[in-house]
């Protein structure tokens, strides 16, 4: 909705989201570095949770990144004992990806670390705010998802 003549323009949503992003990748940034994490390397251990078996391919697609880019950030995860990586058996070309349980343990620990900085700035909201906040990013989030073109 425009604003009318008595209404000031509100920031455009980009304006408004990029500097928080910023902000939240920022707050991060110390509890990734202290468990030896990119923010890559996060982003697997985070996208593997939702689906534990997936070709290096599609997780590249899921989380955005550069299939050959990615392979450096598979490796490291993997000598690390984070995660394995198979050949699928349908595919022999394909690498089938599953966390271990120490890669579950890393990546709840530091999902539970950001996590806890990500409630200090939400717990300046109001509970209703809060709330209404979340459920509305996760709405747009899921849009988002399932119509890219906007």
């Amino acid at each position: 909705m425009n604003a009318g003549p008595s209404q000031a323009p509100r920031p455009d949503l980009a304006a408004l989201v990029v500097p928080l992003g910023r902000a939240l990748l920022a707050a991060e940034r110390p509890v990734l570095d202290a468990h030896g994490l990119t923010l890559w390397a996060y982003a697997v251990l985070s996208h593997l949770d939702e689906t534990p078996v997936r070709t290096q391919a599609a997780l590249a697609e899921a989380i955005h990144a550069d299939k050959t880019r990615i392979i450096a950030v598979l490796d490291d995860l993997e000598s690390r004992g984070l995660l394995t990586r198979r050949p699928d058996p349908e595919d022999r070309r394909a690498r089938l990806l599953s966390l271990t349980p120490e890669g579950r343990r890393l990546r709840d620990t530091v999902r539970a670390a950001v996590q806890e900085g990500e409630e200090r700035l939400l717990g300046r909201l109001p509970a209703a705010d809060r709330a209404a906040f979340l459920r509305s990013l996760n709405t747009l989030y899921e849009l988002s998802r399932s119509r890219p073109e906007g």
